[in-house]
């Protein structure tokens, strides 16, 4: 029996049938979750609990044309169970999934308790331990995959990452940046081309929840045993990003940017940490400014000298790549800075500290 707080397709409702997961008198609330732009995510309320039911759309819901395929569903189905058997509290309880209809059901995670690592970020709640802890399940879960070639294997999605990763954001960038094409098409290839462990693919703070023992990580349609270098970028992207809506909390996202790579380091057994983080060096700038040139601009930075601001720390670093993150972060507190002082009224002397002082620290964790 459904109570609908909205009507979900019939297949979903046949598929919760299909798998145990409730009755045809089972009395059930379906309710929409708001959120993603590439699939259709639902909280089902039984009487017995409640559940979340995920499933891929073929088309992005996003202003300009992006389509990817539903097959989708099904590797972000195998990632979340290869990532249960390594950090069960950092992923939701996979329950089912019918990749027919390019869906599955996975347990539920109330808000009041494991909070939106975004909306804290973006309220101004910067937490460096948090951040600590996204990069440690990071490091795990790249490092337990790097040397499994089942995973490999299981993995083969170039022909699904390239359509969701590469071309919305580095080369629809290329299309609005023309000089900037053949830098960001060599970039893209060289990625694509990079196989080294599982990739989630869409670490973002909008995909974290900050739960009271451990972060828990969603969203991993992107899944593809690639370059965990992009993972590292695609996280870090948004650190930087946040410092625009919350400019007098910037030295915090810095510091917690710092802490991520330091910690991140320290799982890098695979191959040489300074190799992987000059990838991730590179792709750092594209990614940075494909979020606001690309085909998913982020919807907190909407003024147009704040993505002036972008293009002018991220074109240079495209053009002249540095094999450092630490490098980017300094170009970017340097702009800043300097916007700090064309807006010294809107934010706090004290708030973002001194070009000279970010130069003269390390990537050590503790220092801040």
């Amino acid at each position: 029996m459904i109570t609908p707080a909205a009507q979900p397709d019939a297949r979903l409702i046949q598929f919760l049938l299909t798998h145990g997961l409730m009755t045809a008198d089972t009395p059930a609330v379906w309710t929409p979750l708001a959120g993603g732009v590439s699939s259709d995510i639902w909280r089902v309320n039984l009487p017995d609990g409640t559940l979340c039911v995920k499933c891929a759309l073929p088309k992005l819901k996003v202003a300009r044309d992006w389509w990817a395929p539903i097959s989708r569903n099904a590797y972000e189905w195998a990632w979340i169970n290869f990532s249960a058997q390594h950090l069960p509290e950092a992923v939701p309880k996979p329950l089912a999934h019918d990749p027919d209809i390019g869906a599955f059901a996975m347990s539920f995670f109330e808000t009041e308790k494991f909070p939106v690592w975004k909306s804290q970020l973006i309220a101004g709640a910067v937490n460096s331990n948090t951040a600590r802890e996204v990069a440690e399940i990071l490091g795990v879960l790249h490092a337990a995959s790097a040397q499994d070639q089942s995973i490999a294997e299981a993995f083969q999605t170039d022909d699904i990452f390239y359509p969701i990763r590469l071309e919305p954001y580095l080369i629809a960038t290329a299309e609005i940046h023309r000089d900037l094409a053949p830098a960001l098409e060599a970039l893209t290839e060289q990625t694509l081309n990079t196989h080294k462990a599982l990739v989630h693919g869409d670490v973002s703070p909008k995909n974290i929840l900050v739960g009271p023992t451990s972060p828990v990580l969603l969203d991993a349609e992107c899944a593809w045993f690639g370059d965990p270098a992009f993972d590292l970028a695609f996280c870090l992207n948004h650190l930087l990003l946040k410092c625009l809506p919350q400019p007098t909390h910037s030295h915090k996202l810095l510091d917690c940017f710092k802490i991520f790579v330091s910690t991140y380091r320290t799982h890098i057994n695979w191959e040489s940490a300074d190799d992987l983080e000059s990838r991730a060096a590179k792709l750092l700038p594209a990614l940075f400014l494909g979020r606001v040139d690309g085909k998913s601009p982020v919807e907190y930075i909407t003024k147009e000298e704040q993505k002036d601001l972008i293009r002018q720390v991220a074109r240079p670093l495209i053009t002249k790549p540095v094999d450092r993150l630490e490098l980017v972060a300094h170009a970017w507190h340097d702009v800043l800075v300097d916007y700090k002082k064309l807006n010294i009224n809107r934010f706090p002397d004290d708030q973002i500290q001194s070009s000279k002082t970010m130069q003269s620290r390390k990537l050590d964790p503790e220092a801040r």
